[in-house]
C-alpha cells in the first residue's frame, strides 16, 4: 500500500484529488443548456455593438452648433427603425427613442425634458423648442462603444451565469463548447441496511439514509446519477456491482460504509485491487476513514484512457456528507472545468462558545448568517452551532450551511471569536442575488438527472414508477425542481398502499412535445415502467403541452382518474378547473399528468391512492384483482333476485334484461 497507508491532512488529500482529477472532454451544447457550465472556448464578437450610432435617451437628434431655438421635426427614428434616407441639416431636428439610430447629420441628442412642444400650423410639421445648449456627441453611443468587432467577450474557463448567457446571445452564439458535469454512481454497503420504504425494522436493521442523501447531494451539483442500491457485506456481491458500475460510463463512484478496519470491510481492498489507492485515512473529524482510489477503465475508441475516481466514504451519515462537501464537490468542479474548485470561505464570529477536539482538526457543523446591527463595527457573519456533533447524528447537518474549521487545541473557543467557515450552502440573510459563488451548473434537457438501477434488482417492489418533471425553467437550470423530489417522496412513502411501488427513474425535460413523447415512449416500451407521473405543463399558457404529448402516446384514456384529481384539487383552489391534464394507458404502463405545484402533487396522489394499486394490477392484466370493498355476486342478490350490479345496469341503461356481467372488478 506504501504511501497510501499513512494518514494525510485535509490539505494533502485535496492536493492529491485535484492533481488526479482532470477536466472532462468538452462538449458542444445549445445555449439554453449552457447555464452554469464552464466555457471551453474563447468567444469573440463577429460585429460591433451597437452596430450603428444609437441614442441613449428619448429626445431629439440635433446639430449641436444650432443651440437653443425652435425647429421643425423632419423625421422619427425609433428602435428597430433606421430612418433611412433622412438627413438632419442645420435648422432641423429628428425625434429619437432610446436605442434608436441617430439620423445622418445629427451629432447630439437633447433629452425630451429639455424641450417644449409648440403649437404648429394645421398640416405643417411638428415644431419643438430646444431649451438647452448641448455638446457634440452628447447622449450618443458610437458604433462599437460597448463591444468592438473582434473583441473577446468571454474566455475559456469563464463560468456561464445569466449575464454570460446574455452576452453569448448578443454576439449571435446559439451553441457553445463547455465542460460537462460528471456522471456519478452511488452505492450503500452493509448487512444492517434496508430500504427506507420498510415500515418496521428487525433487530439489527437500520434504514439506508446515505444513498438517498448522496444521490440528492450529487443532483444538487447537477450531475447525472446512477443508483446502485444496497450491497451486503459480501466481497463477491460488491465486486460484481463494481464491475457493472465501472462499465456503465460513470466518472465518479461513491460508496458509503465498508472502509474502516473491520473483517467485513471490503470496499478499500477491492478498490486497491482494481486501481491505485491514493489514501485511506485523513486527519479530520468527522470523516477519518475516507478512501480515494483511481480506477482505470478499458479503452474504447471514444473514451481511451478514461479513469474513474472512486471515493469510499464513511458509513456514519454526518461523516459521509462532510466528506462529500470537502472532497467530492471540489472534484466534481475540477472535472467540470472550474479553475478554482475549492469551496468559498468566510470569517464568522461564534454566537456561542464551542469546544475543539484535542487530536484532529474538526469541521463543526454550523449555520452562518449575516447579522445587521447598529454600527458597522458589529455587522458581519455570525456562526451558530447546530448542536451535538456526534458523527451518527444527521440532525447536526440539518440547516447547516457551513463547516467551521477548528484547530485541534482541545480548548473551549469563546463566543465572539472569529473562525473560518467553509460555505456549503446559501448563506442565511442574503437574497438569491447575493450568494457567494456556488456550483450552479445546469442539467442537460432529457438527461438532467436519471437514477437507474443497474444491478438488475427490483428491491422486491412490484410496481416500477418513473417521475417526469416538465419545465423549461428547471430544464434550463434557471430554477430548482421542487415537484420532482416531492413526488418521489410521496410515492415512496405510499409504497405499501401502492402494492410495493418504488420510484426507479426521474428526469426533467423542457416544455417540448417531441422530448416529452420520447421519454414517455422509452419508459413505457423499453424500460417497462408500470406507472409514469408527469409534473407540470398542464395549464393554459402556450408552452403548456404535456397533455398534447401524452395523448399522442397513450392507447386508452382513463378519464375517471382525472375526475377524482379535479374534485380533490377544487377543494383547495378554484383555479384547479384550469387543468388540462391527460391520463391513459400505453401497453402495460399507466401514465398520469399532474400539476407542477409540489403541494398539488401530494393532493392528487392522496386522491388516487384508494384505487391506484387496483388500477396498476388491472393494467398488468390481472382481472381477478378485487377492490377491498368488492361484494361478490353471490352475496349481492337482493329481494327481487337481481344483484346490485344488475339493478344498477338496468337503471343506467334502461334495458329490460342484462346480457352479461357488468362487473369489471
Amino acid at each position: 500500500m506504501g504511501e497510501a497507508s499513512k494518514m494525510v491532512s485535509v490539505e494533502e488529500a485535496l492536493e492529491i484529488l485535484l492533481n488526479v482529477a482532470q477536466r472532462l472532454p468538452p462538449v458542444t451544447v445549445p445555449l439554453h443548456v449552457a447555464l452554469g457550465k464552464i466555457l471551453a472556448q474563447d468567444v469573440a464578437a463577429p460585429d460591433p455593438l451597437p452596430p450603428y450610432p444609437a441614442s441613449i435617451k428619448d429626445g431629439y437628434a440635433v446639430v449641436a452648433s444650432d443651440g437653443p431655438g425652435e425647429y421643425p421635426v423632419i423625421t422619427e427614428s425609433r428602435a428597430g427603425d433606421d430612418a433611412i434616407d433622412v438627413t438632419v441639416t442645420p435648422g432641423t431636428i429628428a425625434y429619437v427613442t432610446t436605442g434608436g439610430p441617430i439620423p445622418n447629420g445629427a451629432d447630439a441628442v437633447v433629452q425630451v425634458e429639455d424641450t417644449l412642444l409648440v403649437d404648429s400650423a394645421v398640416g405643417g410639421p411638428k415644431r419643438v423648442r430646444v431649451l438647452k445648449q448641448v455638446a457634440q456627441g452628447l447622449d450618443i453611443r458610437p458604433v462599437g462603444s460597448d463591444i468592438a468587432k473582434g473583441d473577446v467577450v468571454l474566455k475559456s474557463g469563464d463560468h456561464l451565469g445569466a449575464a454570460e448567457i446574455g452576452l453569448l446571445a448578443t454576439v449571435g452564439i446559439i451553441s457553445v463548447k463547455v465542460y460537462p458535469t460528471p456522471k456519478i454512481a452511488v452505492l450503500s454497503t452493509g448487512d444492517e441496511l434496508v430500504e427506507p420504504t420498510n415500515e418496521s425494522l428487525n433487530r439489527g436493521q437500520i434504514r439506508d439514509s446515505n444513498r438517498a442523501m448522496l444521490l440528492a447531494a450529487a443532483v444538487q451539483q447537477h450531475c447525472e446519477v446512477v443508483d446502485l442500491g444496497i450491497a451486503h457485506d459480501s466481497e463477491e456481491e460488491i465486486e460484481t456491482i463494481f464491475d457493472r458500475a465501472f462499465s456503465s460510463g460513470i466518472d465518479i463512484l461513491l460508496t458509503s460504509g465498508g472502509v474502516s478496519m473491520g473483517d467485513r470491510d471490503f470496499v478499500k481492498p477491492l478498490l486497491e485491487k482494481r486501481g491505485k489507492l491514493h489514501f485511506h485515512k485523513v486527519c479530520m473529524k468527522p470523516g477519518k476513514p475516507i478512501t480515494f482510489a483511481e480506477i482505470p477503465c478499458g479503452s474504447t475508441e471514444s473514451k481511451a484512457g478514461k479513469k474513474i475516481l472512486a471515493f469510499g466514504l464513511p458509513g456514519n451519515p454526518v461523516s459521509c456528507l462532510v466528506c462529500f462537501h470537502l472532497f467530492v464537490v471540489p472534484t466534481i468542479r475540477r472535472l467540470s472545468g472550474w479553475i478554482h474548485p475549492h469551496l468559498p470561505r468566510v470569517h464568522a464570529r461564534l454566537k456561542h462558545s464551542v469546544k475543539a477536539d484535542r487530536v484532529r482538526p474538526e469541521f463543526h457543523r454550523a449555520t452562518v448568517r449575516w447579522e445587521f446591527t447598529k454600527g458597522a463595527e458589529t455587522s458581519g457573519f455570525v456562526a451558530e452551532s447546530t448542536g451535538h456533533q456526534i458523527s451518527s447524528r444527521l440532525l447536526s447537518m440539518k440547516s447547516a450551511n457551513a463547516l467551521l474549521e477548528l484547530l485541534p487545541t482541545g480548548n473551549s473557543i469563546p463566543a465572539g471569536t472569529s473562525v473560518v467557515a467553509i460555505i456549503i450552502s446559501d448563506i442565511i440573510g442574503f437574497s438569491g442575488t447575493h450568494k457567494l459563488p456556488s456550483s450552479v451548473t445546469v442539467p442537460s434537457t432529457q438527461q438532467s438527472y436519471v437514477r437507474d438501477v443497474i444491478t438488475g434488482k427490483s428491491n422486491g417492489s412490484e410496481s416500477r414508477v418513473a417521475i417526469l418533471t416538465v419545465s423549461d425553467t428547471v430544464a434550463s437550470g434557471a430554477g430548482p425542481d421542487r415537484s420532482g423530489p416531492r413526488a418521489v417522496s410521496v410515492v415512496n412513502s405510499s409504497s405499501e398502499k401502492l402494492g410495493g411501488a418504488t420510484v426507479i427513474a426521474t428526469a426533467v425535460v423542457p416544455d417540448e412535445i417531441p422530448k416529452i413523447k420520447e421519454l414517455l415512449e422509452k419508459w413505457s416500451d423499453v424500460d417497462k415502467m408500470d406507472l409514469i407521473i408527469t409534473l407540470g405543463g398542464t395549464g393554459f399558457t402556450p408552452r403548456d403541452v404535456t397533455p398534447e404529448a401524452t395523448k399522442q402516446v397513450i392507447h386508452k384514456e382513463t378519464p375517471g382518474l382525472l375526475y377524482v384529481m379535479m374534485q380533490e384539487s377544487l377543494k383547495v383552489t378554484p383555479f384547479a378547473m384550469l387543468s388540462r391534464s391527460a391520463a391513459g394507458i400505453r401497453g402495460s404502463t399507466l401514465i398520469i399528468n399532474m400539476p407542477g405545484n409540489p403541494n398539488a402533487v401530494a393532493e392528487c396522489m392522496e386522491a388516487l391512492l384508494p384505487a391506484l394499486k387496483h388500477a396498476l394490477k388491472q393494467v398488468k392484466g390481472d382481472k381477478r384483482e378485487k377492490h377491498p370493498n368488492h361484494v361478490p355476486h353471490a352475496q349481492a342478490v337482493g329481494p327481487t333476485g337481481n344483484d346490485t350490479w344488475e339493478r344498477s345496469y338496468k337503471l343506467a341503461a334502461d334495458v329490460a334484461q342484462e346480457t352479461g356481467c357488468s362487473c369489471s372488478h
